[in-house]
């Protein structure tokens, strides 16, 4: 499966930026989704993921309450809302995508198939 992830750009602290996920070669119905975030000298790490079974959502602790997974699967897209942004949420942006994960491994890179290019979010003070 291709993914294609939009969005990113730079906003000021308390502000809002939506990224998109869109799938190709695939139907999204059935593929569990997920977006990690990436910043400049740190690994990898889980930001939100929303399952293909039953739409269950998990969430790092640091973005609940101000971001929103979302899938849309007429449109084969899944959003981030993000709301009430930091300077420490700045990052590169992925979303990732896999099928069946359990949900212990929902928060660990290597479990995820198929990655998006990435799209980079700043966020000034």
């Amino acid at each position: 499966v291709q993914l294609q992830a939009s969005g990113g750009g730079l906003v000021q602290a308390g502000g809002s930026l939506r990224l998109s996920c869109t799938v190709s070669g695939r139907t999204l119905g059935r593929y569990d989704m997920g977006w990690f975030r990436q910043a400049p000298g740190k690994e990898r790490e889980f930001v939100a993921a929303v399952r293909g079974n039953d739409r269950t959502t998990l969430y790092t602790e640091s973005v609940k309450g101000r971001f929103t997974i979302v899938r849309d699967n007429v449109k084969n897209t899944v959003y981030l809302q993000m709301n009430s942004l930091k300077p420490e949420d700045t990052a590169v942006y992925y979303c990732a995508a896999s099928q069946r994960l359990i949900m212990s491994s929902l928060t660990n890179p290597p479990s995820w198939h198929d990655w998006g290019q990435g799209t980079l979010v700043t966020v000034s003070s």
